[in-house]
Order: structure tokens, then sequence, then C-alpha cells
């Protein structure tokens, strides 16, 4: 298949796209459907594959840059566990990407590796749209990996009081923290940062289908909170369910899934997406 980079493609409706993403466990991603749908809908060729390395066969993370670089991918997306992982093989890093120490889009132009993070933009746009009125006092963040990472400097931008970041190791969410500025800070009592939140935020893996569970303990909420989770595959996660029956206002996945894609779109195939079309692609895939 031939291949066009990623800024050429806005100048040839014909020209053909491929895209992918790569990550651990990634069989029930909507993002392929949603990009190869956008596509369709802009007179674009798309074929957006993924790169699972759950199944032990595509060797290390180098070694699959390397393959789809070489196959003229216009680029990747980066999901869990590999957000971080992925920087020392990049060229250059956008600001945000550099800010947030996270890359979840790289685009492959004229030899180099460009990372982004559309995290960052695609959480913002899911909390302001979704829970426009949330009280913004003290926020606690569980998860300072990649997703954490983008997370809390979106949270930041967003003038939380008093961002609390909690992380089953210790040093990740005192030096997210420490690169979020004074008011962050790393707690390990979930139990006092919880009474403490207005609001709760998941940006671990914990309740995806294949890690189950919940990230605190449901019994920690109560209607007082909103709770925002990023996994979207189950939709309805465990958390969000512990937290709705408690009475808590929630956010789903759906909306960080929607527009971080929507700006990864565009850095692919330097045109704009329908935000609106992209998502009733997310929805037709089902709530699961």
């Amino acid at each position: 298949m031939s291949v066009a980079k990623a800024h050429d493609s806005a100048d040839s409706a014909s020209a053909a796209l491929r895209m992918g993403l790569v990550g651990n466990g990634i069989a029930r991603s909507r993002t392929p459907a949603m990009h190869e749908a956008e596509a369709a809908a802009q007179g674009l060729s798309c074929r957006y594959d993924l790169l699972d390395t759950d199944a032990g066969t595509l060797g290390p993370l180098p070694e699959i840059l390397d393959r789809a670089e070489a196959a003229g991918y216009a680029g990747l997306n980066v999901t869990f566990p590999y957000k971080q992982a992925v920087i020392p093989h990049l060229h250059q890093l956008s600001d945000a990407a550099r800010r947030i120490g996270a890359v979840n889009t790289i685009v492959f132009r004229d030899g180099r590796r460009y990372g982004h993070n559309t995290d960052f933009w695609g959480f913002s746009e899911s909390l302001r749209r979704g829970l426009p009125d949330a009280t913004m006092g003290t926020v606690l963040l569980v998860g300072a990996g990649g997703a954490g990472a983008a997370l809390a400097h979106a949270l930041a931008d967003m003038e939380v009081g008093r961002l609390l970041i909690a992380d089953t190791r210790a040093e990740a969410a005192a030096k997210l923290a420490a690169s979020v500025g004074a008011r962050a800070g790393a707690v390990s009592d979930l139990a006092d940062a919880a009474r403490r939140a207005d609001g709760i935020v998941n940006a671990t893996p914990v309740g995806m289908a294949k890690l189950p569970g919940t990230p605190i303990d449901p019994d920690l909420l109560g209607a007082r909170h909103w709770v925002a989770d990023i996994v979207y595959f189950p939709l309805e996660t465990a958390l969000l369910r512990e937290a709705r029956a408690r009475g808590c206002r929630t956010l789903s996945g759906e909306g960080m899934a929607l527009f971080q894609a929507v700006r990864a779109f565009e850095l692919f195939t330097g045109r704009p997406a329908d935000p609106d079309r992209m998502r009733e692609t997310f929805r037709r895939l089902g709530a699961d």
C-alpha cells in the first residue's frame, strides 16, 4: 500500500493513510473505528491498525516504532504502558508533551518522529463539557503514569485549588506533584484524601475489562463527590457504577477518548475532524 505523509494528505483526497495504536491489551479499542470513519467521511483512504503487545509477538517498543515508520505509517497513537517509555525514541516533543513528560501521539515526517500529547486537551474538553460546574477546590487524582501526568497538568490549567496525587508508586506520585507545582501534593492515605476532595479522577487502567475492580475503596465515595474515569472499555466501569449508586455525578471515559482522537486525527492528516461525527462512531460500538 502506498502511504502518504501526514501533512501531504491534506493536499490530496486520494492519499492513503496508515496509522496505528500501540499498547497492551487494546483489542477492544474504539480508536481505529473513529479514525477510519472520519477519514472516509472526508474522502480519505485510511487503515488504522492495533499493535497490541499483549500477545507478545510484536517485539520490544523500539522495533515496533522502526517497523511502523519503515512501513510508511503517518503516525501512531500510544497508550498504556508506553506513554513515557516511548519518549527516548523520539526526535522532538511538542510543548505539551515536554511539560507533561508523556506522549500519546507520534507523527512520522521527513525521517523524524514528533511526539505530542492530545490526552491533555482531550480530558480538559471532556470535563468542561461533561461536568461544566464541577467544583475544583480539591481534586484527588489516582494514577501518576502517562495518563495521570496529562490529567494532572490539565487540572492545574483548569485552576484546581489543590491537587492530591496518589499512586501505588509513591516516588511517581511525588515526582508528578513536583512537576505540577505548589498546588499539587502526593498522598498515601486515600481515605483522608477522599474526605478532603470535591472530585476524584481515575487515571489508572484499573476498571478495564482485563483489569477489573476499582482504584479506590467505593466506600470512600460520597454524594458530594464528582467522579471521572478515563477507562472507556467498558464505558460503565465498576468505579462509575459504585459512584452513581452513592449519588455522585460522574464522567465516563468517552469524552477523553473522543477529544484526544479529534486532535490526533488533525496531527496525522493536517485536517480538522468533526467531533460529533466521531462521537457517533464511538457510540455505535455500544456501551461495553
